[in-house]
C-alpha cells in the first residue's frame, strides 16, 4: 500500500484513513465492541495505520 511521509518526523500513513467515529457515535445503529474489535484488527492486518478518531 502506498504511504506518505509525515513532515520531518520520518513517520509514514497511508494516504487515506479510516474513518472511526461509526464505531461508537453519530450512526446507528453500532456494533457490539467484539465486532468493532474484529473489525479494526483485520483493517490492520491489510495495511491500514492511519485511523481518524476525533468526535467532530
Amino acid at each position: 500500500m502506498e504511504k506518505r511521509t509525515l513532515g520531518k518526523s520520518g513517520l509514514s500513513v497511508n494516504p487515506v484513513g479510516l474513518g472511526c467515529m461509526g464505531l461508537s457515535q453519530s450512526y446507528p445503529t453500532f456494533p457490539e465492541k467484539k465486532d468493532a474489535i474484529t473489525f479494526l484488527r483485520k483493517v490492520v492486518e491489510m495495511g491500514e495505520n492511519f485511523f481518524d478518531t476525533s468526535e467532530l
